[in-house]
């Protein structure tokens, strides 16, 4: 049923256009051959930066299926179950180098520009934007990809770098960039229109680039630690870093079919809450949903110390997902308050942002579904109304045949309308992510100008206050509670969790209660599994929250680099063929080989610029698959 449903869903995504071979020569090629249009600078970065909101062909395919799925963000299965398509992964390949292309054009024609004299007071700034700009892209394209050519569009063949090497330019060429803008511009009237992001704020420019150095500094905390300390400490030292929600690098979302629509607004994806995030949000912060929720939901909320339903068999067991193998019939005691601003409780219809997508099925309607017996009789009924829950992804093998409740829309916790209705603006960098950068830079000892517990508490309020809930946040930031993977709030609270805890269930078949010692996954990518709650698990839990649903890629990219946050194992009642390192022997370890570390090159890179993917593949450090770790990633 899973796979039925799997290809019933991806439907309309699946038609993938052959891409020439020109395509992928395109970074070869001098883009200098300018016609009449293209002699502003400002239009080349405005195409640029509009056309990486991702037009609604590639966001499906590269920002929902590929990164809301490898950073946890969804429940979807691909990239976090081993597989990919090479035909969106060339798509991608495609779009990013057009997009590098017209950042690189804006550069170039700056420069020529500058050298004939044709030059305006602000032609400079613009050239110091296109760079910070271009130095995103290369990133994200580095942190998809692997290895890629520093010096490309330049009419000859390009040489592929390591990504080492493409750090060091990236890193160089922020701190470059933001020295060289002039803050005393005054810019021409209508100039600010051709900037969706900062309207030519050339402050708020400085203090992206500057909070861009800081997260790439930071992405090599892991592989040379020396020379991340140095760029961070000099990043962070003038205080010129993205600090307000005011200040976030954002575009604004429109409705159409163009790359400004919607990164998350294709009616078909049902954009469900994962696992990961729910386990993360059960229990942390102490908040009483009974303080969050009217009184009409009052009566389904649960004991702090219930675990739910137990369907031994209809609900998986063979994953090291804390809450395998129960459906929780009702809200949960505590729970994180952005969780009910991010995601909304199935059959709550009457929830102004409640999401009805897909408009033209009753799905999301649909409360009620059966779990079926060897006859495909219906031995028990799921009225999932006003209940809390994100089954593990993986393979449900029969149990998931019988089951038609754990991967449908109307039963499951999905993405706030307010997200998903082309009306909010899409984040690339938000305030939080520099108050988290800062606290894990504290907690490295580095010199940075607020403590850990001010930076990590900081970071927390910018997150309740984007999602408005900022009046939780007090009592939120004293908790010591659990969540389900052993972490608490508070910053000073550092004791592990018990080693199990009692907790009381039903059993959904004969309706008998008793109760289990429930035990706190270990997370063995992470100190050995030994460490559940000291301060950096913490900082990247609430920086994972904090980035959720606009920042996938960064989300996956902490895990990669720290096996932070805990991520569980996909669920295999039968084996999944694309992650052979995944076995009923071991499927309660956590391992580098069992999570997706990149993208794998697309074919037309192999078939039409062979040299270039050899010497791509050779800085790679080992076989061009979804499992080989980048430089700046754990290994094991």
């Amino acid at each position: 049923m899973k796979t039925i449903f799997k290809i019933f869903g991806f439907l309309l995504i699946l038609t993938c256009t052959l891409v020439s071979c020109s395509d992928f020569e395109e970074i070869n090629i001098n883009p200098m051959a300018a016609t009449s249009e293209q002699v502003q600078v400002e239009y080349f970065i405005n195409g640029s930066i509009i056309g990486a909101q991702q037009d609604p062909h590639i966001q499906e395919r590269i920002f929902v299926l590929y990164w809301k799925d490898a950073g946890r963000m969804d429940r979807i299965g691909i990239l976090s179950e081993g597989s990919y398509s090479d035909g969106w992964s060339n798509d991608y390949y495609r779009y990013v180098n057009n997009w590098l292309k017209d950042a690189n054009n804006a550069i170039k024609v700056a420069d020529e520009q500058i050298a004939a004299g044709n030059i305006k007071e602000y032609t400079s700034n613009l050239k110091q934007v296109a760079r910070i700009w271009r130095a995103y892209l290369m990133s994200e394209m580095a942190d998809n990809f692997g290895p890629i050519p520093v010096n490309g569009y330049q009419g000859v063949n390009p040489e592929y770098n390591s990504v080492e090497d493409v750090y060091d330019y990236l890193l160089i060429e922020l701190k470059e960039a933001a020295s060289a803008l002039d803050l005393e511009v005054t810019n021409p009237s209508g100039l600010s229109d051709k900037d969706p992001a900062f309207g030519y704020d050339y402050e708020k420019w400085k203090r992206y680039a500057n909070s861009m150095r800081m997260r790439l500094a930071m992405r090599l905390s892991e592989v040379d630690a020396s020379r991340a300390k140095t760029e961070f400490e000099d990043a962070v030292k003038g205080g010129m870093f993205i600090s307000s929600l005011d200040e976030n690098f954002a575009v604004q979302e429109k409705s159409g079919w163009d790359a400004l629509s919607g990164v998350m607004s294709r009616e078909w994806n049902h954009q469900y809450l994962s696992p990961t995030l729910n386990n993360m949000m059960v229990g942390l912060g102490g908040i009483l949903s009974s303080d969050m929720l009217g009184d009409d939901k009052h009566s389904m909320i649960k004991p702090a110390n219930y675990m739910g339903l137990k369907y031994d068999d209809h609900f998986t067991s063979y994953t090291n997902d804390p809450s395998a193998g129960f459906w929780f019939d009702g809200l949960h005691n505590t729970i994180d308050p952005r969780a009910y601003a991010l995601y909304k409780i199935p059959g709550d219809f009457d929830d102004p942002d409640f999401n009805f997508y897909p408009s033209w099925s009753s799905a999301s309607k649909n409360v009620k579904r059966p779990l079926l017996g060897n006859e495909n009789d219906t031995i028990a009924l799921i009225d999932a109304t006003l209940q809390w829950n994100a089954p593990a992804i993986g393979d449900w093998g029969e149990k998931g045949s019988k089951n038609r409740a754990y991967w449908y829309p109307g039963t499951l916790p999905r993405l706030a309308h307010s997200f998903r209705n082309n009306t909010n603006k899409r984040v690339f960098y938000g305030a939080w992510e520099s108050y988290f950068l800062i606290a894990e830079a504290a907690v490295r000892e580095w010199s940075v100008p607020l403590s850990d517990q001010v930076a990590y508490e900081e970071g927390v309020r910018q997150s309740f206050e984007y999602l408005d809930v900022v009046e939780y946040v007090g009592d939120y930031l004293s908790s010591t509670d659990f969540n389900r993977v052993g972490t608490s709030v508070s910053f000073t609270h550092t004791t592990e969790p018990p080693s199990s805890v009692v907790m009381d269930y039903t059993d959904g078949y004969t309706d008998v209660a008793s109760s289990i010692n429930f035990t706190y996954p270990e997370n063995t990518i992470y100190e050995n599994g030994n460490v559940k709650n000291d301060k950096l698990t913490k900082i990247i839990t609430q920086k994972f929250i904090a980035q959720t649903p606009w920042l996938p890629l960064e989300t996956w990219n902490d895990h990669r680099r720290l096996g932070l946050p805990f991520f569980e194992n996909p669920a295999i009642e039968n084996l999944i063929p694309n992650l052979p390192n995944l076995t009923k022997e071991n499927y309660m370890t956590n391992s580098v080989g069992v999570f997706p570390q990149r993208l794998k090159y697309p074919s037309n890179l192999e078939n039409n610029v062979p040299d270039g993917y050899q010497q791509a593949v050779g800085h790679l450090g080992g076989d061009d698959d979804l499992f080989t770790p980048l430089w700046w990633a754990k290994k094991q």
